[in-house]
This record gives C-alpha cells, sequence and structure tokens, in this order.
C-alpha cells in the first residue's frame, strides 16, 4: 500500500550519489549521504572528531 520512504545515499569509494544500496558504478555499499542531527548533549561528539582526525591524518589531509 505504502511504499518505503527512500533517501539518497552517498558511496565512499567514488563519491557517486544513488538511490540503491549498492553503488551502480563500483558495487560498493552505500551509506547515507545526511549529516547526524545536532545535539547539544551529544556524548559520543569528542570521540566522533577523534576518529575523524585519524582518518584525515592517515589519508594525508591534515
Amino acid at each position: 500500500m505504502y511504499q518505503k520512504m527512500r533517501h539518497i545515499l552517498k558511496c565512499k569509494a567514488c563519491n557517486a550519489y544513488t538511490m540503491k544500496e549498492a553503488c551502480p558504478k563500483c558495487a560498493e555499499k552505500t551509506s547515507t549521504a545526511a549529516p547526524p542531527k545536532y545535539s547539544p548533549d551529544d556524548k559520543y561528539a569528542k570521540y566522533r572528531r577523534i576518529a575523524k582526525e585519524g582518518e584525515r591524518k592517515k589519508e594525508s589531509i591534515l
């Protein structure tokens, strides 16, 4: 009867946007393109920033 609401997804491997669970270009799994909602009492923000910093150092962005 009702269709499931679909969201735009992003492939982290090739940076393509799609509405499918797997990327049509490279067949990698896609994830949501929207950032998480902001909350002033976010208990895990510190850990998320530490993880992102590690990823950026690994990719030589920092």
